[in-house]
C-alpha cells in the first residue's frame, strides 16, 4: 500500500501529489500523535480552568471580549462551523478538496492546535475513504484563513452540508454512513482550529505550481519546434551569453534549448541566413528563464506554507501558553501566487507572439496562416485569434488579488490578504497558458511540415513525432479545435516532456 505518513513538518510538494491524484493513504507519525495529545491536555486545562484565551472561552473576531461559559464550548464550535459556512459559486475539484484535508491534518498534525486526536483522525478517514466535502469556490477572504471554504469541509464531519462519495453528491451524513466514518461533536476550540487556516488557497495554488515547473519546461520544447520551423539561430544561446549575465533560470533555459535542438538541420547560425531573430526567439533564455525563477520563488515559499501551523491561538505545551497572532493570514501566498499568475501570463504571452509569428507569411516566406491553398483554406489564422484572446484575459487576470482589501468583522480584521483569489486566478490562468503552448505546438509541427523537415533535433524529434502520431499535417481546413485539445491532452499528460527527458536527460 502506498502512504505518506504526516508529522507536520516534512510534507513535500511530491508527497501532496501522490495524496490528491494518485491517492496514497495519509498516516500519522507516532510523534505527531503525541505532540496532539499533549496540545489537546492544555486546551482541556483551559477550559477548566475557565481561563480567558481566544476562540476557547471567547467568542470569535470582533466578538472576542465576548466570554463563554464552559458548558457552552460545545455549541460555540458548533455555531462556529455552520454560521461561517457562506461559500459560493461551483465546487473545487475533487483534487483540490483532497489537497486542502491533507494540507489541514499536516497543520493540525504539528501539535499546535490543541484539536482531539480523535477529531483529527476521522479528518484523515474521510480523505483516505474518498469522502470529499462539497466546497464552493468562493468566500474567502485569505485572512482569518479560508474561513468560508473550510467550514464548508467540517459541516461533513458533522454529518451536515454534502459530500462526493464514490462520485455521487449526496448528503454528508449519507456519505459518512456509507463510509462508515462516526460523525464528531467538536468541542472546545476545534472548530477554530479546522477552519482557520490558509489550507485551501495553499491547495489551489500547489497544484498550479506543481503543473506550471512541468509546464515550463515543456514550453522550452515547444519553442524549440518554433526555432527550428522558423530556421531560429542557435548562437543566442551560447553559454557565454548567458554567464555574463547569470539569473539560474535564464542559464538553465538556453542549455535545455540547445541540448533539444542538438543535430538539428533546421536551425542557423548567426550570419548564416540572418544576424539575429525576434524577441520571442532570440529572448527564449531571457523570458522563459525569468519565469522558472518566478517559479522557484513561489516553490520555496509553499514548501515552507504546506508545513507551517496558520491557525489561531497556537498552543505551545511546554509553557502551557496559547497566543493570538496572525499565521492565518495569507499574505505570503497572496503575493507568492499573484507572481505565479503573472509569470504563467508572460509564457502565453510570448508563445502566442511565436504563434503570430509562425502565421504572419511577410516575417516567414511560409504560406500564410501555414495554409498551402490559402483563400479556399483559412489555416491557423483563427488559431492565432484564439490566442490573443486568451493572452487578453491572461493580462486581466493578472492583476493582482493581493493589492486588493476589505475590512471585516467591524474593523477588527481591518486588512485581508484575498490569497484565495490570487491562487484560483493563477489556476485560471495556467489553463489558458496551456492552451496558447499548445496552440504553438500545433503551429510549429505544421510550420515545420510546409518548410520541409531536414532533420529536427534529439528532443524536438520525439515532441513532433508525438504530435503526429495524434494529428496529422492539415492540408484543407479542418474543426481545429479538436487538434488544439489534442495537443494541450498531449501537454497536460506530460508525456511529451517525459519522453524528450527520457532521450536527453532531465530539464531544467
Amino acid at each position: 500500500m502506498n502512504k505518506v505518513i504526516i508529522d507536520g513538518n516534512s510534507l513535500t510538494i511530491e508527497d501532496f501529489i501522490n495524496v490528491v491524484r494518485k491517492n496514497y493513504v495519509v498516516q500519522l507519525s507516532e510523534e505527531a500523535v503525541e505532540r496532539v495529545t499533549k496540545s489537546r491536555e492544555v486546551v482541556d486545562k483551559f477550559v477548566n480552568e475557565e481561563k480567558v484565551v481566544y476562540g476557547i472561552t471567547t467568542g470569535f473576531g470582533k466578538f472576542s471580549d465576548v466570554l463563554i461559559s464552559k458548558d457552552k464550548t460545545k455549541k460555540l464550535q458548533r455555531n462556529l462551523i455552520v454560521s461561517h459556512a457562506c461559500g459560493v459559486g461551483e465546487p473545487l475539484h475533487e483534487e483540490i478538496v483532497r489537497g486542502i484535508m491533507l494540507l489541514r491534518a499536516n497543520a493540525l498534525s504539528k501539535g499546535f492546535s490543541g484539536i482531539r486526536l480523535s477529531t483529527l483522525n476521522t479528518l484523515l478517514d474521510m480523505l483516505n475513504k474518498g469522502v470529499h466535502p462539497v466546497i464552493p469556490e468562493k468566500g474567502s477572504l485569505g485572512a482569518s484563513g479560508d474561513l468560508a471554504p473550510l467550514a464548508h469541509m467540517v459541516l461533513v464531519m458533522l454529518g451536515e452540508g454534502e459530500a462526493y462519495y464514490h462520485g455521487e453528491r449526496m448528503p454528508g451524513d449519507k456519505a459518512m454512513k456509507l463510509a462508515g466514518i462516526p460523525i464528531v461533536e467538536l468541542t472546545s476550540k476545534e472548530g477554530l482550529a479546522l477552519i482557520n487556516g490558509t489550507q485551501v488557497m495553499t491547495s489551489i495554488g500547489t497544484l498550479a505550481l506543481y503543473d506550471s515547473i512541468n509546464l515550463a519546461k515543456t514550453a522550452d520544447i515547444i519553442s524549440a519546434l518554433t526555432l527550428e520551423a522558423l530556421n531560429g539561430i542557435v548562437t543566442a544561446f551560447d553559454e557565454r551569453v548567458q554567464l555574463v549575465r547569470a539569473h539560474k533560470g535564464q542559464i538553465d533555459t538556453a542549455k535545455n534549448i540547445l541540448r533539444i535542438v542538438e543535430g538539428s538541420n533546421m536551425t542557423t547560425k548567426q550570419g548564416e541566413m540572418r544576424v539575429q531573430d525576434a524577441y520571442s526567439l532570440r529572448c527564449i533564455p531571457q523570458i522563459h528563464g525569468a519565469i522558472k525563477d518566478a517559479i522557484e520563488y513561489v516553490k520555496e515559499k509553499v514548501n515552507i506554507e504546506i508545513n507551517s501551523a496558520t491557525d489561531n491561538p497556537l498552543i505551545f505545551n511546554e509553557e502551557e501558553d496559547a497566543i493570538s497572532g496572525g499565521n492565518f493570514h495569507g499574505e505570503p501566498m497572496a503575493l507568492s501566487f499573484d507572481f505565479l499568475g503573472i509569470a504563467l501570463s508572460e509564457l502565453a504571452n510570448v508563445s502566442e507572439r511565436r504563434i503570430e509569428r509562425l502565421a504572419n507569411p511577410a516575417l516567414t516566406g511560409l504560406p500564410a496562416f501555414l495554409a498551402e491553398n490559402g483563400g479556399l483554406n483559412s489555416g491557423f489564422m483563427i488559431v492565432q485569434y484564439s490566442a490573443a484572446s486568451l493572452v487578453s484575459e491572461n493580462k486581466v487576470l493578472a492583476h493582482p488579488a493581493s493589492v486588493d482589501s476589505i475590512p471585516s468583522s467591524a474593523n477588527q480584521e481591518d486588512h485581508v490578504s484575498m490569497g484565495t483569489i490570487a491562487a484560483r486566478k493563477a489556476r485560471d490562468i495556467l489553463g489558458n497558458a496551456r492552451n496558447v503552448l499548445a496552440m504553438e505546438l500545433l503551429s510549429s509541427c505544421q510550420a515545420i511540415d510546409l518548410r520541409g523537415n531536414k532533420g529536427l533535433g534529439k528532443g524536438t524529434r520525439i515532441a513532433y513525432s508525438i504530435v503526429r502520431d495524434n494529428i496529422s499535417k492539415i492540408d484543407d481546413d479542418r474543426i481545429m479545435y479538436k487538434e488544439i485539445n489534442k495537443c494541450e491532452d498531449l501537454i497536460k499528460s506530460n508525456i511529451i516532456l517525459e519522453r524528450v527527458e527520457k532521450e536527453i536527460g532531465k530539464l531544467n
